[in-house]
């Protein structure tokens, strides 16, 4: 994909003179992600990657700026976004806002290895490890993953829509949004929200950096975890979770970050509130009665919740 927004050389030339990052040399969009435009930065003093927000406000985007530059601090491979000379983090260019990130030397991967799976667990219980610390006035900035959300989101997806199928798969949704068991005192914490391998950069068998924190939010920890076990048991072509390999993962994720009894009790709902809200971000797919979203809900209710725990975990709630 190009990228939405062109900046010139002399608009990328005048960002850079309010950084100690050299002269610009060359400009180059990058290619991929979806949301955001990207440039890769060459200067007289190295490489960056100038991230222009399409779609943020700036309050959004310091959110995310605060929790990377807490993640460096900590020493999680990530983006590290530069200040300039003024100690401004989030600029802006076109009533946009704009972060200038360190570049990071590693290559993507379509079809990971088990060495490369391994390591991507790790690092994401890892990053729910340092989550519990993190906190941020630009929290309610963000879309944070919740039930209420999820309606809210849905509702306005269906009325976009505005058909009667529409409105009928919303009342679905609502109804098995009310359906899930996820008590008011379950911890809360920060979570990415959009893994997959072409947001991670590898050098050979090793993990460098977990890229595009753009989703990342306020929510259930066990969502990320919830995203490691759908894209390594739960491929598009099954309609039935593959619970074995589930539990592979979260074995794995477990030696690094050992769920709370009230996470593992849970953790149905939160996978379930996970495909609902892909109901909502692909709202338009099938009709009502029949689409993926709701085959994969009818899959876990099948399973059950005592069943799907005592596969994962080993024991029955």
């Amino acid at each position: 994909m190009t990228v939405k927004t062109q900046l010139t050389q002399v608009e990328i030339s005048e960002v850079l003179s309010r950084y100690a990052e050299g002269g610009l040399t060359q400009a180059t969009p990058i290619a991929e992600g979806t949301v955001q435009t990207n440039y890769l930065v060459e200067t007289t003093h190295g490489k960056s990657v100038l991230r222009y927000y399409e779609g943020r406000s700036r309050e959004s985007v310091l959110f995310e700026t605060e929790l990377l530059t807490y993640l460096t601090a900590h020493g999680y491979p990530c983006p590290a976004p530069i200040a300039d000379r003024d100690g401004t983090v989030v600029g802006a260019l076109r009533g946009k806002p704009l972060v200038l990130y360190r570049y990071i030397e590693g290559h993507h991967v379509e079809h990971p290895n088990t060495e490369q799976r391994r390591q991507l667990i790790r690092k994401v219980a890892e990053l729910q490890v340092l989550g519990k610390g993190f906190s941020s006035p630009y929290t309610p900035y963000r879309w944070n993953y919740t039930r209420d959300l999820c309606r809210r989101l849905a509702l306005k997806a269906a009325q976009r829509t505005s058909s009667a199928d529409a409105m009928r798969k919303y009342l679905w949704l609502d109804q098995t949004l009310a359906s899930l068991d996820l008590p008011d005192d379950h911890p809360l914490g920060v979570c990415h929200c959009d893994f997959y391998y072409a947001n991670v950069l590898f050098q050979g068998d090793r993990f460098v950096a977990l890229l595009d924190f753009d989703d990342a939010n306020i929510t259930y920890p066990q969502f990320d975890l919830v995203g490691l076990i759908e894209y390594g048991a739960w491929p598009h072509t099954s309609d039935l979770l593959d619970l074995a390999a589930a539990r592979d993962i979260v074995r794995v994720y477990s030696a690094h970050r050992e769920l709370a009894e009230v996470e593992r009790a849970h953790l149905f709902d939160v996978y379930r509130l996970s495909i609902l809200f892909d109901c909502v971000w692909f709202f338009k797919r099938g009709s009502a009665g029949d689409f993926y979203e709701r085959r994969k809900i009818q899959a876990l209710n099948n399973l059950g919740r005592d069943r799907f725990r005592d596969a994962l975990f080993g024991t029955a709630e």
